[in-house]
């Protein structure tokens, strides 16, 4: 991959994280700092609304790239290319460390339920341990997959299986059924240079866990999405082979995957059968389909598009405000004739300096009554509160972001995961771990929701 948040093949001619930015490129970037429109280096700005409580440097121990947050009652998990890391988050003004495990493997995108966390490997390993080096996915002993932990004991995360899926495990979405729980494997062949994960990898692997015997994790299955091969590709649009990130809403017996060069619906009303009942592209401005979160009545589905893989600089006024956006799709129709349809795209409307990596990524809803409201991560451009409830007409209510990491080149960066959870935003930041608060009219009936789990690819349903 390009960089260490490369989700794309190739992020275009756009320069690698840490290289010294052109001289136009750092001009631009001078002139806008020092005019105010864009905060000096790590200086931190946000809207009126909005609350810095607290931000938990990162630990020393782990020095790698800071990935995605689960939650489970006073506890906050959150992944980081080298392992993963347990906060005490009872007082969210005041976070603490509970424990940390060294577990190599990037991504380490990650989820909890009941007593399992549940980590993905897309980085092939000499083998399953976490004592594991990386290596090249040619060698014949190679590994990636899922990694299962036992986390009863918060404080002494315990190992208990690991489970190998064809091209590894990107990221991966939990969908309970009775007494298992099954992963939804998503992964994918970025470029050449993975030679075990080549097209056609049209499809995902299906991992049952027993929750009673977590020991006995197995392969059930590899589901085929793309009979007819997924998008080709084009000049703007990747070529699908396999599924960037899926979204389950088990209440509605619905997911939406973000699958490269698609976006699709599919029927979980069997968990351990998925079917795909619509698909949609946009080769005219979705580059690389990442993510995707449903409106809590699951009407409406949000598709991020990652242009430039995560390591780029797109938020600024030569990219516009169309491409590596989120795009909003409308579901119609019933059944087996339900329907994705085009809305309209958002994006944040604060650009960026040329050196900032900056693009839609991770991010779930705020539970507010009536109205369909996100928080979501934009790497370098922060924390984002935006409102889709007009679909036609959506706007950001908030933000909180920091200065670029660097002024004079373009250096990776920035918040990964945005999530709301139990009266509170937790960002998943390069710099760290940090809690916000919003206090706004539109968000504050979020403030009585409570929930005891949260994986934001597990949608929950917060009203009835």
């Amino acid at each position: 991959m390009t960089g260490p948040a490369a989700a794309t093949p190739d992020p275009g001619d756009a320069p690698p994280a840490g290289t010294e930015a052109p001289a136009g490129e750092r001009a631009r970037t001078e002139a806008a700092t020092e005019s105010g429109g864009i905060p000096g280096v790590d200086e931190i700005v946000h809207s009126d609304n909005v609350t810095h409580l607290a931000n938990i440097p990162r630990s020393a121990g782990l020095s790698g790239t800071n990935s995605d947050i689960a939650f489970q009652g006073d506890y906050a998990f959150a992944g980081n290319y080298n392992g993963f890391v347990v906060y005490d988050i009872s007082r969210p003004a005041e976070p603490e460390i509970v424990s940390q495990v060294l577990c190599p493997g990037g991504q380490n995108d990650i989820s909890v339920t009941g007593d399992l966390l549940i980590l993905s490997v897309d980085s092939s390993r000499n083998d399953d341990s976490c004592a594991s080096f990386s290596q090249s996915a040619t060698q014949p002993d190679s590994w990636e997959g899922i990694r299962v932990f036992d986390i009863s004991d918060v404080r002494n995360p315990r190992y208990v299986a690991a489970v190998e899926t064809a091209c590894g495990s990107h990221t991966h979405t939990l969908v309970p059924d009775r007494e298992d729980v099954y992963v939804y494997v998503s992964s994918y062949s970025p470029s050449a240079t993975f030679p075990d994960c080549q097209p056609p990898h049209d499809g995902i692997s299906i991992v049952r866990v027993p929750r009673d015997a977590p020991e006995r994790a197995a392969l059930s299955g590899f589901e085929l999405v793309f009979p007819d091969g997924g998008f080709p590709g084009d000049d703007n649009s990747s070529v699908t082979s396999g599924c960037h990130d899926i979204t389950a809403y088990p209440r509605l017996r619905l997911a939406a995957g973000a699958c490269m060069g698609d976006g699709i619906l599919m029927d979980i009303s069997r968990p351990g059968r998925p079917r795909v009942i619509d698909r949609v592209q946009d080769a005219d401005n979705f580059a690389f389909w990442h993510s995707a979160t449903f409106s809590q009545d699951g009407t409406k589905v949000v598709f991020t598009d990652e242009l430039g893989g995560g390591v780029a600089a797109t938020c600024n006024a030569e990219v516009g405000d169309e491409f590596g956006a989120n795009g909003i799709y409308h579901i119609t129709g019933r059944g087996d004739q339900r329907q994705l349809e085009f809305q309209s795209y958002f994006k944040i409307p604060r650009h960026q300096a040329d050196t900032e990596n900056c693009v839609a990524h991770n991010g779930s809803l705020i539970p507010a009554r009536g109205r369909d409201i996100m928080v979501q991560s934009w790497y370098q451009g922060g924390v984002s509160v935006w409102d889709f409830t007009d679909s036609d007409h959506p706007r950001e209510i908030g933000y909180f972001e920091r200065g670029p990491v660097a002024e004079d080149m373009l250096a990776f960066g920035g918040s990964w995961s945005a999530y709301y959870y139990n009266g509170h935003i937790y960002s998943n930041d390069q710099k760290g771990l940090d809690v916000l608060r919003i206090d706004d009219p539109r968000t504050n009936s979020a403030f009585g929701v409570r929930l005891d789990e949260l994986n934001a690819q597990t949608q929950p349903g917060y009203y009835r």
